[in-house]
């Protein structure tokens, strides 16, 4: 007789728990089923691609090392704004950003610093363009190292291996920038092909 008790307690129990306590759990879980902006998957949403500026070739907002593009989430997603807010997207909406990587171009030209080295070298008026002053002085007061110095630098600049001394890259113009493997890895964003 002890052990229907038992069952019917039991019983009593489990329906009194999903009748109070785990019923408002599943509500908080069907309430958290949007996902935050910035976790949706390739497909849900299109980043804007960067402007570009036409003097440094690069992202116009680049700071550090990197930009950050407008993100818009595709229409009728559902998803969490960082401020916590539910939005249902539209298309046309910015829902979140993300960063792409940028070179931090102060405004030494790749050009003017090979031609400089090239002709004035020996006089050290590459080293000083480029922000290294007393290694210019060197170069003028010893003919470029005898001529040595001259041919290192030119060779060390022209493979882009000193650079301004401010730490930035050359502006170096599209058609001579330099090369970069392309790889697909999940952000890439593939674009549908149009039926003809």
């Amino acid at each position: 007789m002890a052990a229907p008790f038992g069952r019917l307690l039991l019983l009593t129990l489990v329906l009194f728990c999903c009748g109070s306590g785990c019923g408002s759990g599943l509500r908080a879980a069907e309430a958290e089923e949007a996902e935050d902006c910035r976790h949706l998957r390739l497909g849900q949403y299109l980043c804007r691609d960067p402007k570009i500026d036409e003097s440094t070739q690069e992202p116009e907002n680049c700071r550090d090392g990197v930009a950050f593009v407008d993100c818009l989430p595709a229409p009728n997603v559902t998803c969490r704004l960082s401020n916590g807010t539910e939005v249902r997207f539209s298309g046309d909406e910015v829902g979140f950003n993300r960063t792409v990587a940028c070179r931090n171009v102060t405004g030494y030209s790749y050009k003017v610093a090979v031609a400089l080295s090239l002709f004035l070298g020996w006089l050290g008026a590459d080293r000083f363009y480029l922000g290294y002053p007393a290694l210019g002085l060197l170069k003028f007061c010893t003919v470029g190292f005898c001529g040595i110095g001259t041919l290192i630098d030119f060779i060390l600049i022209a493979m882009q291996m000193v650079g301004p001394a401010d730490g930035s890259s050359y502006i170096v113009d599209f058609y001579g920038a330099r090369l970069t493997r392309l790889s697909i890895t999940n952000e890439t964003f593939r674009k549908p092909h149009l039926a003809l």
